[in-house]
């Protein structure tokens, strides 16, 4: 089932969720001591906190974030919400040292950075909340190329750097037809901590059948040249003729780059599409307890149909702990990016939206935030 018929699914489950999402603030019973929040009425009828929301991480959800908050501020006037697309790695640090409110990153808390989280949550829990379904992309600029296939293997070895040129027989092996350049391949990468090379290079480990030699982790140890964030990698590309990269598929697009298909054993290169990152995310178990949303995604996943490069940002968030204000603030906001309103327009920006039954249970985590 696509994301988009599971979205259709979830309307009437999530159907109270604009009202949840603005009345989220305020309703909760003020610790003894502490004083409420200023609050106001928005357009809609529903109260709304006053204040500052500050976040920092995940650069792939940078074009999500930015669209939900521009229409969040529609509805909450008086909050401004600041995010910092800095990358995933910082954003946790900038969580765990008190300097944000929430965090965007794009690969679940490990077990050291839960253990920080936690003391930075005033001894309570901090939760990994999957906000944002962002398929990667291998996109490229190749003379004379507009279709291009990989597999597994081949991506490996290209990001390793044991392929090095475009006419390599592996890649055109998987391309009958193509007439692939003499050109040395270019590679570009995330040169800061980034969730989206943790979760490429999870999938080159899983599906690369033993030629990526790395474990995966935010930090590169492939080859190639070095760019900031997405928008960097993508404009190395784009301006860059017989080049690759790894990056969000809101990027590509963007940059009108080539967009690898990819073959995963199941008998037809996959296109990537919302539909089929949906029915990758389907192969997902849980791997986190409790309120904790964290998810367990198969790289090498072979069901028909499935693109198999894909990633969750997660807002990274205080159970407990924060002032008052802040969880006023952060329940609001939160509440209405997952709600049916905020995740409408994900599609659009060629992210894919929350199938329904994991944005019931990522509602029901946010309500719980005390």
């Amino acid at each position: 089932m696509s994301v988009n018929r599971l979205f259709r699914v979830g309307s009437v489950a999530v159907a109270s969720l604009g009202v949840l999402a603005l009345s989220a603030c305020g309703s909760d019973p003020e610790p003894a001591g502490s004083s409420s929040p200023d609050s106001s009425t928005s357009s809609a009828g529903a109260e709304c906190p006053k204040g500052t929301l500050n976040a920092e991480g995940s650069s792939a959800q940078k074009n999500a974030i930015e669209e939900v908050i521009s229409k969040y501020n529609e509805k909450c006037a008086d909050v401004t919400v600041n995010y910092n697309p800095t990358g995933s790695g910082a954003g946790i640090k900038q969580f765990n040292a008190s300097q944000v409110d929430f965090a965007g990153s794009d690969s679940a808390l490990k077990p050291d950075e839960m253990t920080a989280a936690t003391k930075r949550c005033a001894g309570n829990a901090a939760v990994d909340l999957p906000m944002v379904i962002g398929p990667v992309a291998i996109a490229y600029n190749v003379d004379g190329v507009t279709k291009l296939v990989l597999d597994g293997p081949t991506a490996a070895k290209i990001f390793q750097g044991t392929i090095k040129t475009w006419n390599d027989p592996a890649i055109a092996k998987l391309n009958a037809g193509v007439t692939l350049p003499s050109a040395p391949i270019s590679v570009f990468f995330r040169s800061d901590e980034s969730g989206t090379t943790e979760n490429f290079t999870k999938y080159l480990k899983a599906a690369g059948g033993g030629a990526w030699t790395g474990e995966p982790a935010k930090k590169w140890t492939g080859t190639g040249a070095g760019k900031e964030k997405s928008a960097g990698v993508a404009e190395g590309v784009k301006s860059s003729k017989n080049s690759i990269t790894y990056v969000e598929w809101s990027y590509a697009v963007d940059n009108k780059l080539g967009v690898a298909q990819i073959e995963t054993g199941s008998g037809t290169p996959i296109e990537l599409s919302a539909d089929s990152a949906g029915k990758a995310l389907a192969a997902a178990k849980p791997a986190g307890t409790g309120s904790d949303l964290a998810l367990k995604l198969d790289y090498a996943t072979k069901a028909p149909g499935a693109y198999p490069i894909i990633l969750v940002t997660y807002e990274i968030a205080c159970t407990k702990g924060l002032p008052a204000e802040k969880t006023a603030l952060v329940k609001s906001f939160l509440s209405y990016f997952v709600s049916k309103d905020g995740q409408a327009s994900l599609t659009d920006l060629n992210y894919a939206p929350l199938p329904a039954e994991i944005q019931t249970k990522v509602e029901a985590a946010i309500q719980a935030i005390s």
